[in-house]
Order: structure tokens, then C-alpha cells, then sequence
């Protein structure tokens, strides 16, 4: 699709194509205006000479399709997947924002709690993704859209498959080389691990503000990802914390066994990492340069080191009061968090026994929640009481050492005729309704229902409804939005009406009157239609553009001169003829 070339367009009779906002390898990317539900979207449009590759137009559509499945408010929505003779093309939700490239191209390096930040948020688009089975195959910072509130967005899942098999075809590095895994640059097919690998490069690069790997050409790149040998992330950026580069570090290792094997892994030493920063900072509310030192290297001597260069410029006093300050709030972190724990045998815990018991009557002893927490799982079973815990996992009687404090118990209770209240999930997607109810342990059923005022995909209604109460197990139905309603329409015969006859029908049937061709034709008088597109008797949606071919009636011969009265026979008019005697 050459770029631009549907601007001022009706696509399908829906999307006004408004403007071009972005150019691809693959694609055309326009701004435009879906006047059936009156909001702007994102159209991704697929070029000309890729819509005409019979391999790439059919994988186009199954990962198109697959795509449309994601729901996820770290990834780009997809409202509506088309192949048509017109064009092929994904509408997308329309982003209000700028590239994490550019934020870092203006920025320079983040602060280590920015790229916590995001970091934690593409990972969990990722993990998402992955549980659907669908690999982006191209994460980079041009792909991530940062909203007004600091959000993120993931966008181009599917489409990347399919520039990278487009490139391979043409002989080119396949990915973006600064952000490609190792098994990737070498021709192997990339898988979930592939993607943590990029986000890792991201994660460097949000970091120290610039990337890991460079070089002259993608083929040097490429075996630098292979090779795996990076300038370390705190001799560029010391400030950085340790825990934080080694999630980094372990995210982009070239060994993929060695890396982490899902993104949700990645999500989890993210969010122990934030937790033990929020404690650190709690300790040192009052102090900030203590709080900076502890955070980024525990008893550091290289930081050390700088800390009192540092001290240098200012009063002999002001060193001394902060380096004693330090040692301080050093030793107490230390004995906290570490030193105390040598000095004593780790804690163990002996499992209690909770098989018997009613199961709100445990939850409500502050000594259990102390000490245990509790994972419910839910039975029917017909000779228990109600609430009543039927087994535990581990079992009681074990000694157990406490992770963070805690002993993780599963408990599988009776449910019996336990009633939970329906909450109102009419603002969600039906996929988010769906995983909401089924966490409040109801068995959920879809249903889907064409409507002209609720956005396609959103809650219109459950059954039973909200703030009504069911036991817990038992079946609520969700019906949700499958679009507007398309209704069909059965193709009349044209054929011999007049064109103002032909109009008045497509009008009356709810279909639209495409430019009409004029045509000579020696069967038909001038004004008649001669020919429509769409054949009599076939069902099309309402709308749909007719186009006729309508006669100007029988062509008509050039006529041939006919003389008017016979020659003359002139000699002087012969110029071959002699001339005549004087």
C-alpha cells in the first residue's frame, strides 16, 4: 500500500482515513475516524507488495486474528482485523503519547526507579502475551508507547513476526540488531526467552542512556549479542543498584539457559526488588544520602571511596557527621537485615492442623495470619459441613523454615451453599469480567450479542445480575458485545431499470449507490442500467457500496464522405496531365 494512498478515503464504508501517522517495511499507519462508534482509531495498513505474498497475506491474517485476542492494559488494543480487495489492515486503539525511544533520547539515562517502573510494565505485556502463545519477536524501545500518566503500552505484536520473515526473505538481518537474542542472530526461532532478552537490552539501555552493543555494521552487532561480553551496567552508571543490575544482567544473558525462562519470572525479582527498596527507604525516611548509599551497594568500598572524595568539598564537619551517619545507618541495616541472622538458628515453624476446622473462624485469628498465608481452594463435597477445611497442603506436623516471615499454607475448603454477591462488571471487558468472577470462584459462561450502544468486547448484562448473590461454583452467564448489528440484505435485480429507478431501489434496500461507469452498448438504450457488481440473490451487508455500468446507448460509426455529384473530368485538374497548348 503505497503511503497515502487511501487518505481522504471511506474504508469499508467506516473508517474515514484521515491522516498518514506512521510508515513501516510492512505497513502504512493512518489516523482515522470510525464513524460507527464516533471515536478516533490507529489503521494499520498493509503495502501493496505484501498484501500480493500469498505466505505473508495468510500469516497476516491468522496473527492478526491472534492478536485481536490480547486484552491487556499494557498492550495496544485491537479493535478489528479486515482482508478486503481493498486493503488488508488492523484497527488499533490510537495512541496519545511518545516512543520510550524518545523519552530516553531526550532524557538520557532514567533513574533506576523510572525504569522499575516501565520495566515491570512491558514485562507483564510480555507475560500476558505469552500465555496466549503469541511472541512479539521485536521488543525495543520504539515499540513501547509512554501515555500522559506515565503508562505504558506495547505495541506491534504480530506484525513483527511478520516484518522479520519479510526481511529474511530479502536477504536482511532479521529484528531490530541493537534489541535481538543471540539464538535469534543466529537463525534459530525465538521463543518467550527471546523477548525477556530484549527487554533486558532495554532495560541497559533505559539505565545508562545508551545501548550495550554497537558497531559499524548488523553483522558485528549480532556477534557482539552472541558473544555476550557488555561494558558492565554500574562501571557506566554506579548509582544504579546491584539487585537491579543483576536482574538486568541475568534478563540479556547470551546463555538462554541462563536467563530468565518467562517474563512473569522477571516480573517477580522486579517486585521483591521494589519491596526491598520501599523497606530500605522506610528505614531512612530522614535520610536521604543514607538511603542512596544502602540502596545502591551495601558496604561498598569503591563507594565508599567516592562518598568521601564527595565529603571533601564541603566543611571537615559536614564529612564527618555524614560519614558517622553512614556507618551508623549501616551497621543497624546490616544487624537488621543480615549480621543478626548469623548469630541465631534460622526459624522453623511446625505446620498447625487446620483440617477440621471452619475456615473463616481461621482467617479471623490474628495469630494464623501472623504466622501462615493462607491459599483457598475451593470443593463441593456433600458430606462436610460448609466452610469446613477438607485437607491442607503441607501437611500438619512439618518443620518449616518461614519464607520472608511466612509459611505459604494451601487450604481446600467445603463450599457447600456458600453464597458470594455478583459484583458489577458492565465497565470491563468481557476477558477481565470473565477472570474477575472466575477469582470468586463462579463457573462463567459467554454469551455474545450483537448491540449498536455498548463497544464491541465491553459487559452489556450478566445473568443472574449484579448484587445478586449465588452459591459459590455456580454458573454465571456474561453477555457481552459481538459489534454492531450487521444486517443483510438480498440483491435485487437492476438490470433494465432506468438509473433514477436503479438509485431508488439500492437507497430503498439500505445500500449505498457507488459511482456509477458509463458504457456504449447496442442492446440497451441511453439511461439503462446494462450491468451490476453485486449478482441478484446474494446477501450483503447494509451499506455496501453498488456500482452499474449504465448504457449511452449504441455506438455509433464514423460516417464515410460521400461525393456530392460525379467527378469532372478536368485534365488541369490531373497534376500528372500534360500541360495544355497555348
Amino acid at each position: 500500500m503505497e503511503n497515502g494512498k487511501l487518505l481522504n478515503m471511506m474504508l469499508d464504508d467506516r473508517y474515514e482515513m484521515l491522516e498518514v501517522i506512521g510508515t513501516g517495511g510492512m505497513a502504512v499507519i493512518y489516523k482515522a475516524l470510525d464513524t460507527r462508534l464516533n471515536r478516533y482509531v490507529a489503521v494499520k495498513v498493509l503495502r501493496d507488495e505484501v498484501a500480493k505474498d500469498p505466505e505473508l497475506h495468510a500469516d497476516f491474517t491468522n496473527e492478526s486474528q491472534a492478536i485481536a485476542k490480547l486484552s491487556h492494559p499494557n498492550i495496544v488494543a485491537v479493535y478489528d482485523v479486515s482482508s478486503s480487495d481493498t486493503a488488508d489492515y488492523i484497527v488499533m486503539e490510537l495512541i496519545e503519547g511518545i516512543t520510550l525511544k524518545q523519552y530516553i533520547q531526550r532524557r538520557g539515562a532514567l533513574s533506576w526507579k523510572e525504569a522499575l517502573h516501565f520495566s515491570f510494565q512491558i514485562a507483564r505485556a510480555l507475560s500476558h502475551a505469552h500465555s496466549k502463545g503469541i511472541i512479539h519477536r521485536d521488543i525495543k524501545p520504539q515499540n513501547v508507547m509512554i501515555l500522559k500518566d506515565a503508562n505504558i503500552k506495547v505495541a506491534d505484536f504480530g506484525i513483527a513476526s511478520l516484518e522479520n520473515r519479510k526481511r529474511e526473505a530479502e536477504g536482511q538481518a532479521v529484528g531490530s540488531v541493537h534489541y535481538i537474542a543471540p539464538e535469534q542472530a543466529k537463525g534459530y526461532p525465538a521463543d518467550a526467552r527471546s523477548d525477556v532478552y530484549s527487554l533486558g537490552v532495554v532495560m541497559y539501555e533505559m539505565l545508562t542512556g545508551i545501548l550495550p552493543y554497537d558497531g559499524d555494521t548488523p553483522q558485528e552487532v549480532a556477534i557482539k549479542h552472541i558473544a555476550g561480553e557488555c561494558t558492565p551496567l554500574r562501571s557506566l552508571k554506579p548509582d544504579v543498584p546491584e539487585e537491579l543490575e543483576r536482574i538486568t544482567m541475568k534478563a540479556m544473558n547470551a546463555d538462554i539457559d541462563k536467563r530468565y525462562s518467562t517474563a512473569m519470572d522477571l516480573m517477580r525479582d522486579l517486585e521483591a526488588f521494589r519491596q526491598k527498596m520501599l523497606a530500605i527507604e522506610t528505614i531512612f525516611q530522614d535520610d536521604t544520602a543514607s538511603f542512596r548509599s544502602v540502596a545502591v551497594n551495601v558496604a561498598e568500598e569503591e563507594k565508599y571511596q567516592r562518598r568521601r572524595a564527595r565529603s571533601r568539598r564541603v566543611s571537615i564537619l559536614s564529612g564527618v557527621c555524614g560519614v558517622l551517619l553512614v556507618i551508623i545507618a549501616l551497621f543497624i541495616f546490616l544487624w537488621n537485615f543480615w549480621i543478626a541472622d548469623l548469630f541465631k538458628d534460622a526459624e522453623r515453624v511446625v505446620v498447625d492442623n487446620f483440617v477440621g476446622e471452619n475456615y473463616q473462624t481461621v482467617m479471623n485469628d490474628p495469630e494464623n495470619t501472623a504466622l501462615y498465608n493462607f491459599m483457598p481452594k475451593w470443593a463441593n463435597e456433600q458430606d462436610v459441613p460448609e466452610g469446613q477445611i477438607i485437607s491442607q497442603v503441607p501437611e500438619a506436623g512439618k518443620s518449616l523454615v518461614a519464607d520472608n516471615g511466612k509459611i505459604n499454607v494451601e487450604l481446600k475448603i467445603n463450599v457447600g451453599s456458600m453464597t458470594q454477591q455478583i459484583p458489577d462488571v458492565t465497565p470491563l471487558k468481557y476477558q477481565e469480567a470473565k477472570l474477575r468472577l472466575s477469582e470468586l470462584n463462579f463457573v462463567v459462561e459467554l454469551v455474545p450479542e450483537p448491540s449498536n450502544e455498548v463497544t464491541k468486547d465491553y459487559v452489556i448484562r450478566t445473568n443472574p445480575a449484579a448484587g445478586e448473590s449465588l452459591p459459590t461454583g455456580s454458573t454465571v452467564y456474561i453477555t457481552y458485545s459481538s459489534g454492531p448489528e450487521v444486517k443483510t440484505v438480498t440483491m435485487k435485480n437492476l438490470v433494465g431499470m432506468t438509473e433514477a429507478q436503479a438509485r431508488s431501489a439500492i437507497s430503498g434496500m439500505g445500500l449505498s449507490y457507488g459511482p456509477p461507469s458509463y458504457v456504449f452498448n447496442d442492446d440497451w438504450e441511453e439511461g439503462i442500467v446494462v450491468w451490476q457488481n453485486v449478482s441478484v440473490g446474494e446477501n450483503v451487508e447494509e451499506k455496501t457500496q453498488i456500482y452499474l455500468q449504465i448504457s449511452k446507448g449504441p455506438s455509433t460509426p464514423e460516417p464515410t464522405p460521400t461525393p456530392t455529384q460525379e467527378p469532372v473530368n478536368d485534365p488541369s485538374m490531373d497534376p500528372w496531365a500534360p500541360p495544355a497548348e497555348e
